[in-house]
């Protein structure tokens, strides 16, 4: 019981890592657009319906909010980033023709 409690752990840390280190390099890239990039990423995942990585992202998302004071968060804007990944999806899995 006890490894299976230490590898649970184990791989919570190295999530963790993870979304901290994608966080610092979407804030590196772009500070201002950072939130709005890691919640791209997470819409983007959602439509693709990949569980996983809406998660990692999301986290992401929460970690750029911590981690820098000059990220904007207008949830206007987030609205039609989220708007926009969605529409973006339904196009291409429902092709015009």
């Amino acid at each position: 019981m006890l490894a299976v409690l230490k590898a649970w752990i184990e791989r919570r840390r190295r999530s963790h890592h993870r979304c901290q280190e994608d966080a610092c390099r979407l804030v590196q890239q772009d500070e201002a657009a950072a939130y709005y990039e890691a919640q791209r990423l997470t819409a983007r995942a959602r439509a693709a319906g990949d569980a996983a990585a809406f998660v990692h992202w999301a986290r992401v998302a929460a970690e750029v909010a911590g981690i820098s004071p000059r990220a904007q968060m207008d949830p206007a804007v987030l609205n039609g980033i989220v708007d926009a990944e969605l529409r973006c999806s339904t196009k291409t899995a429902h092709p015009t023709r």
